[in-house]
């Protein structure tokens, strides 16, 4: 039995602390959550996908009506009063349905308008024509006549636009009166939207909720953004502006960090070293963002002729300002 310690000598000279290779610093948040969403939102069905989905829908439809039309018939023979009030009842639903499909309809309609006046007026800008400009900014004015709230804007567009000599002239003056207001009301709703998903990821760590989450405020932004601008859109239109919008920025590879979310990246960098959700908030806000300043770009009724595009870290800095301490900061 040993008694007291024991001493091993070693051949080789013990590790020095300062030659060790440094820790390497966390990899920056990317937005996951949106970028997720924005597979998911941009992804495009198959033609076999459509087609089972159509053909299940019409066996459905099919099975509840002749299941609807053998339960009120039935009960029309056993009891006539409740008969009747059945078929009252379907009769509604029935008449609900079907405005339901024309207020789509007409969503599908007013989004279609707000498309073909900024084709319209680009094409007179690229053109010049001066005849073509002030058709364009009249029709855009039409746009707005049973608003209240756009009254003033179009009283000084009516004044002023007889002073214009040319293209350029005519649709600045339209998008300075009348665009001007709009698009602070839009950037207060992209404003909103960009801050819920940002707390949203940062605070709730269930899995797959910050992607739902970002789903459904980017949808309620597109749709708020469109009433903004006259179009008014219903669900189906709004996710049809959504998955174009997606579309368009996943093809052009925008849903990722890039030069317009240098800002946002680097406060959630720093966020990031204090709590990973954090960081991710910040980052995934700046991507809502970038999709709102692309949903305002497609229904705008006039192309940016003298403002400029909203930028995505402004948005962000306005958005989360006491939201993350120094978020935005530089």
């Amino acid at each position: 039995m040993t008694r007291g310690p024991v001493l091993i000598d070693l051949d080789e000279a013990p590790a020095d602390p300062g030659t060790a290779a440094p820790v390497p610093d966390a990899a920056l948040p990317e937005g996951r959550a949106m970028q997720a969403a924005a597979v998911l939102a941009a992804r495009a069905p198959s033609r076999v996908t459509r087609l089972f989905w159509g053909a299940l829908t019409g066996l459905v439809g099919m099975g509840v009506s002749l299941a609807l039309w053998d339960f009120v018939t039935g009960l029309l023979t056993r009891a006539p009063v409740l008969g009747w009030a059945a078929l009252g009842l379907t009769a509604l639903a029935i008449g609900a349905l079907a405005v339901m499909a024309l207020r789509e309809w007409a969503a599908f309609a007013r989004l279609a308008r707000l498309d073909g006046l900024r084709r319209e007026a680009e094409a007179a800008l690229a053109s010049g024509d001066m005849g073509a400009a002030k058709a364009a900014v009249q029709r855009i004015d039409r746009l707005y006549a049973g608003r209240a709230d756009m009254a003033w804007a179009r009283a000084r567009l009516a004044e002023r636009l007889p002073d214009t000599f040319d293209a350029d002239a005519a649709l600045g003056l339209a998008e300075d009166t009348l665009m001007t207001p709009l698009d602070a009301a839009a950037e207060r709703e992209v404003e909103a939207a960009a801050r819920q998903v940002a707390a949203v990821t940062a605070l709730v760590p269930l899995a797959l909720a910050d992607v739902a989450v970002a789903l459904a405020a980017n949808l309620r932004m597109v749709r708020r953004v469109a009433e903004v601008y006259g179009g008014r859109s219903g669900a189906l239109g709004s996710w049809r502006v959504l998955r174009a919008v997606f579309a368009h920025l996943v093809a052009t590879g925008a849903v990722a960090v890039g030069d317009d979310l240098i800002g946002s990246v680097a406060g959630g960098g720093l966020l990031s070293k204090v709590s990973r959700r954090f960081g991710e908030g910040v980052v995934n806000g700046a991507l809502t963002a970038r999709v709102g300043v692309a949903a305002i770009e497609v229904c705008r009724p006039l192309p940016f002729v003298r403002r400029a595009r909203p930028s995505v870290t402004g948005l962000m800095r306005r958005a989360v300002t006491g939201l993350f301490p120094d978020s935005t900061r530089d």
